[in-house]
């Protein structure tokens, strides 16, 4: 029994440092690429697109695919792999795209509204393209 036990927590282990390894290989070459030319908003939209990849893995991890244990899932949120407020906010009917909390807060745009991309696209002109200030999503509400 003590030898299940044993091998169930090496196994526990070596999930987390493999899933560890590969959360960190998404961030390193956004870190390290080049800015120059682009706006200062547009320079900061990698990480913010790497940090929405990492929370949604780490999601479907846990709530779809239930590959992980509670334990590692609570692990990452703690150390801050995963955004616990962008996953709460994904369980809410209407908001399973949601590219970035920024972009459902009113207090950071102009006129007390939501952000662009969150506009319906049938809502839209036909053929604008458009893009989030704050995250560089072009339309994660369908």
């Amino acid at each position: 029994m003590i030898a299940i036990v044993k091998e169930a927590n090496m196994l526990r282990a070596m999930q987390t440092d493999c899933l560890l390894k590969y959360i960190h290989a998404f961030f390193s070459p956004a870190e390290t690429k080049p800015h120059e030319g682009k706006r200062k908003v547009e320079s900061l939209w990698p990480i913010f697109r790497i940090h929405h990849q990492k929370t949604q893995y780490i999601f479907d991890l846990f709530y779809k695919r239930k590959a992980i244990s509670r334990e590692l899932y609570e692990y990452c949120i703690k150390e801050g792999y995963a955004d616990k407020n962008l996953i709460a906010t994904w369980k809410k009917q209407g908001y399973e795209n949601l590219c970035c909390l920024r972009c459902i807060q009113t207090r950071d745009t102009n006129f007390g509204m939501n952000c662009i991309c969150q506009v319906l696209k049938s809502k839209l002109e036909v053929g604008r393209i458009i893009e989030c200030t704050h995250c560089g999503c072009r339309g994660c509400s369908g």
